[in-house]
């Protein structure tokens, strides 16, 4: 292992894994509904406008977000597609990078906090979680975040470590962090921010000093992210009238704060409860390492993972609007304190992983990977065209990841366990992205929509009623027309803004009678029926074209 951890080989190994499983499905798997798909069509509409302060979704004002991804995805637009263009694989691009940073990063930490081996397995645990790769294939701010966040949080370990007696941070350090910092603001707001205030207050607590901050030089620092964030703020209220900074306060940050925003809250433990299953395959020693690292903690790479993970997790489980992803910015710190585990071969930590709690725990984590291999088997027999190759090599690569870190781990063979269960999940993320979601039709109900319209009325703009998610409006263009009820859909169709017409049932007697009321007769086209999995209801969509 020590050839593969010098030089550039681990970066350059890193990256070839994030791209193994990053790559695959990044074109095939089709927009998805809700965040994703609004996030592109924001983004597409900001390209076509020219307009890269406000950002929009059809005539509303998007103010849940601020503009970072957006330029972002913008850029990559341009550099690969055309705003006209409805392959989605160029928006994603921006999560690849994000992952990509925040593999490559969790290395460079790795190596300050503890030595270059554990460094190089803790990024490839990042780079193969569930999690990880999952982010790395939506066009969201979530996969960028964890990015930053990483290289924010790196440079604020590095001027720890030199706090600490450890080699002197190098000198782009207060200049990356702080550039960092900025970016991120602009891309999520006040997450990192915390996370950050968070972690070097617990630091401080532990060790009762904080003069090592001066190594990130805050006065010169502060004032670099502020030239970063503030021209946007600026220029945004000034054309909103305060309207969106109000709105992304008032909607979407504080509701968040005080409850369950839009039907996301969960109790206390929701994250705890889940990262066994973000984190697989490395969640095999995920408890182990905690109980581990916590009797270390007096270490000062240990501090720090503990300092950046314990206190921002507390906090995400107390707020109570809750996703899945909310807690990934602190993944690299875990995957650490994991990678750390595996090499602690002299303080008896090996008995301890051969203990029983442990076992039992290795049979937990091996009920979810055959669980994992049964949905791949499940879900496109349900949703799909049924069994075929991609699914048996998605359950396969479940199964290879159980079978041979349950195997290598009761004969306490732990890096050659955690091995195998990253060689079994890269098969997995791999057929999965690449042919088992983008092969489940029943779910992919805007693609179809769209297919058939273009068989029918080729270039034409389309009005739906009662079909309304946000993919449908990248697949037929910012001219979409989402109408609430079969009178304006025909009014719209009467119009000429739109040449077809996709018709829930519920609607289609009021839709025809207004037609024949605006003097002319449509005709169905084509039926697409399946699963509005955003709702996890069955949809029935009639396409109409004038006679």
């Amino acid at each position: 292992m020590q050839s593969l951890v010098n030089g550039f080989r681990p970066y350059l190994l890193l990256t070839l894994l994030v791209l193994a499983v990053a790559l695959p499905g990044l074109d095939a798997l089709p927009p998805m509904d809700r965040d994703e798909a609004r996030f592109i069509q924001a983004t597409r509409q900001m390209a076509e406008t020219d307009d890269y302060v406000v950002v929009r979704f059809l005539d509303e004002l998007r103010a849940k977000k601020p503009v970072g991804i957006y330029w972002l995805q913008t850029v990559a637009v341009e550099v690969f597609s055309h705003p006209a263009d409805t392959r989605v694989w160029p928006y994603r691009v921006p999560s690849v990078l994000g992952v990509l940073l925040a593999v490559l990063f969790t290395f460079r930490l790795g190596v300050a906090l503890f030595d270059r081996r554990i460094a190089l397995v803790g990024a490839a645990i990042l780079g193969t979680a569930l999690i990880a790769v999952v982010e790395a294939h939506l066009a969201k701010t979530d996969a960028m975040l964890l990015g930053l966040t990483t290289v924010v949080l790196t440079g604020l370990g590095l001027v720890y470590m030199q706090g600490r007696g450890g080699t002197a941070a190098p000198s782009w350090v207060p200049l990356v962090f702080w550039l960092a910092l900025g970016m991120s603001i602009l891309v999520k707001g006040p997450v990192t921010p915390m996370i950050v205030v968070i972690t070097g207050l617990a630091l401080a607590a532990a060790d009762r000093s904080f003069g090592w901050l001066n190594g990130l030089r805050p006065v010169m620092g502060v004032i670099l992210t502020a030239a970063v964030v503030t021209p946007w703020f600026l220029a945004v209220s000034e054309q909103t009238g305060g309207a969106f900074l109000t709105e992304a306060v008032r909607g979407d940050l504080i509701p968040k704060l005080i409850g369950g925003h839009e039907s996301h809250g969960a109790p206390p433990g929701y994250h705890a409860l889940l990262v066994s299953l973000l984190l697989w395959p490395a969640s095999l020693f995920l408890w182990p390492a905690l109980a581990r690292a916590w009797r270390e903690r007096a270490l000062p790479g240990v501090r720090f993972a503990l300092a950046w993970l314990v206190p921002s997790w507390v906090m995400f489980e107390l707020i109570p609007t809750k996703l899945p992803h909310y807690t990934l910015p602190l993944y690299p710190a875990l995957a650490l304190l994991i990678a750390v585990t595996l090499f602690a071969v002299r303080d008896g930590t090996y008995e301890r992983l051969a203990r029983l709690p442990a076992r039992l725990w290795y049979t937990v984590w091996g009920v979810i990977g055959v669980a994992l291999a049964g949905v791949m088997i499940a879900v496109p027999v349900l949703h799909g065209d049924g069994v075929g190759v991609w699914p048996v090599l998605a359950a396969l690569g479940a199964l290879v990841a159980v079978v041979g870190g349950l195997w290598h781990a009761f004969r306490r063979r732990y890096l050659n366990a955690l091995m195998a269960g990253m060689v079994g999940a890269v098969i997995l993320h791999a057929s999965v992205f690449a042919g088992v979601l983008p092969g489940l039709s029943d779910l992919w109900v805007s693609q179809r929509v769209a297919h058939a319209a273009d068989v029918h009325a080729p270039g034409a703009a389309l009005a739906a009623v009662g079909f309304h998610e946000p993919s449908l409006v990248f697949l037929m263009g910012t001219d979409t027309v989402l109408a609430d009820t079969g009178v304006a859909a025909a009014e719209a169709l009467a119009s000429g803004r739109v040449g077809v017409a996709a018709i829930e049932a519920a609607a289609t007697d009021a839709f025809i009678a207004a037609a024949a009321e605006r003097g002319f007769a449509v005709r169905p086209a084509e039926v697409v029926e399946g699963l509005n999995y955003s709702r996890g209801k069955p949809v029935r969509m009639t396409l109409y074209v004038p006679e």
